[in-house]
């Protein structure tokens, strides 16, 4: 294998050197590609082929468009102070359950990730309104931290989902029904954190304490009835993702147009609100360019090391490998789950999505499971993934939403306690992972409905 496969190997491991020694990822996939190229004598004729893959395959994929639009949403969404006044809300019907400042943090994680789904945005976001009540409420900070950083990631997988809508051009799926086999699993793994928030409130009290009344008028600030407070904070969100994925789902609208109706609509709530003025403006667009520039940056670099990593035959290794186990289709899919996960510690979920994903791919395409049918193989297969890959923030050493954390923390907390705080958490990510494996319909029921 290493006299058949000695370059394609030699591509992965100069892929990992480059990593760890912190070369920025979009030059280092771009380059490697390059470099073994010219080292495997990859006709020059090839080469164009990249060019025309990158230029006509991304560059002018109408799709992709939806990422700014959706990232635009994101932060306008997180400058209006919409997520702000929806966790005081929160707070005052969760004020009286021990554990409820926690739960509304996690609420709030499924509310936003519904709305934004940027994941840097939604964790720091989170982190900036919560922690402190949080600490002075005498919170243990492992579940302080905790619970910001899984809700924050929720975003990755909840529609509307930048991650999905990659994975559907990746993966040529219909990203409607993408969206609409993520939500119950998103679901499911929110109801599972706020399940795991409960029992350990209720067997560890000293974690959670309860708010004093000194601390929920500090933390409310808020007069008007809870009924009222609460449809009035819910109601800006609400019609947003209706008007999001309401009109996907519905074929009304494609992804991309839906992204420019949520972008519209973010600006427009804004207005409502009083937080919209050139400065906040300035900052969004700057903020959306940047984010933009950077996967689609890393998309055109890892475009170009997929192909020649396969006209090496990397494809062909990465078959011989899998398929050579003997295992059984259950047994091949935790063991391509697992190296998802394993990688998910070392590499961003763009990496995995636009190299690694291509190259599973075909293994999974010949596989049989019970429940799945033929033609809902390979969306079941991309949920799985998306469950899988939002471990990817949480997990060290280059989780993100901890690096997130700690940015906010300013020295309050050392980096040892924020990665204890996400233990319980990657296992619950892990247990809905499991269910979805174990349960299909929790992934394909609702797309099934809606044809």
């Amino acid at each position: 294998m290493l006299d058949e496969y000695g370059l394609a190997i030699a591509m992965v491991l100069a892929l990992l050197v480059g990593i760890f020694s912190g070369y920025p990822v979009a030059f280092l996939l771009g380059g490697l590609g390059i470099l073994f190229a010219f080292i495997g004598d990859v006709p020059v004729g090839y080469l164009g082929l990249i060019s025309s893959r990158i230029f006509g395959g991304v560059m002018e994929n109408w799709l992709l468009i939806a990422i700014p639009l959706f990232v635009f949403m994101g932060l306008m969404l997180e400058k209006s102070g919409v997520a702000r006044n929806l966790l005081l809300t929160l707070q005052r019907l969760f004020g009286r359950v021990r554990g409820g400042l926690a739960i509304s943090v996690a609420f709030l994680g499924i509310v936003m990730a519904a709305s934004t789904g940027i994941i840097g945005a939604s964790v720091v976001m989170l982190g900036l309104l919560a922690l402190p009540v949080m600490m002075r409420q005498g919170y243990k900070p492992e579940m302080a931290y905790g619970v910001v950083a899984a809700s924050g990631t929720l975003g990755i997988l909840i529609p509307p989902s930048i991650m999905l809508v990659l994975m559907g051009s990746i993966m040529n799926l219909s990203v409607g029904d993408l969206f609409k086999a993520a939500i119950f699993p998103g679901l499911l793994l929110g109801g599972l954190y706020v399940i795991y928030l409960l029992i350990i409130s209720h067997l560890k009290p000293e974690w959670a304490p309860l708010a004093s009344e000194g601390d929920e008028a500090h933390l409310i600030g808020q007069h008007s009835p809870l009924a009222i407070a609460l449809l009035r904070d819910l109601f800006g969100p609400v019609v947003l993702i209706v008007a999001v994925l309401g009109s996907i789902m519905a074929g009304i609208a494609t992804p991309t147009e839906a992204a420019a109706i949520g972008a519209a609509g973010s600006l427009i709530l804004a207005l409502g609100l009083r937080q919209l003025n050139i400065q906040a403006l300035r900052e969004v667009c700057r903020d959306t360019s940047r984010t933009s520039a950077m996967i689609l940056f890393v998309v055109i670099g890892a475009t170009c090391y997929s192909l020649v990593f396969k006209r090496l035959g990397g494809d062909d290794m990465i078959v011989d490998i899998i398929t050579g186990t003997g295992l059984g289709p259950y047994g091949l899919l935790l063991l391509l789950m697992a190296l998802i996960f394993v990688l998910g510690f070392f590499l961003e979920w763009i990496e995995i999505s636009f190299v690694v994903l291509p190259l599973l791919m075909p293994v999974v395409e010949g596989l049989q499971f019970d429940g799945v049918s033929s033609s809902g193989l390979m969306l079941w297969f991309a949920i799985l993934v998306a469950i899988n890959l939002q471990t990817s923030f949480l997990t060290p050493p280059f989780g993100y939403a901890l690096f997130y954390l700690k940015g906010i923390a300013h020295g309050d907390v050392s980096i040892g306690v924020i990665y204890r705080s996400i233990i319980p958490f990657v296992l619950l990510q892990l247990t809905g992972l499991i269910l979805c494996i174990l349960f299909p319909a929790i992934a394909l029921w609702f797309p099934g409905k809606m044809e």
